[in-house]
């Protein structure tokens, strides 16, 4: 499997339509250029698919940056192999 912060960036270089973009663990979604509010939930749902993972709705709300997301992936993983 990818890693997740690789992942990431190649959804939303999709999602965006802009192969050129770039993201850290420290990009805010919001400062994403041509970012919208519904492109969280397009790429919680991907990432969802990607992964194997289910969010809710609560933490889909907490998602500021893609550290939040690394973050939260990593810890369904752990669950998910325990």
């Amino acid at each position: 499997m990818a890693r997740p912060l690789a992942e990431i960036t190649t959804i939303l270089r999709e999602l965006l339509l802009d192969p050129s973009l770039e993201c850290t663990p420290a990009t805010r979604f919001e400062d994403v250029a041509g970012w919208d509010s519904m492109d969280l939930v397009t790429v919680v749902v991907e990432v969802e698919c990607r992964f194997g993972l289910q969010f809710e709705l609560a933490e889909i709300d907490r998602l500021v940056t893609v550290r939040d997301l690394l973050d939260m992936i990593a810890a369904k993983q752990a669950l998910m192999a325990a």
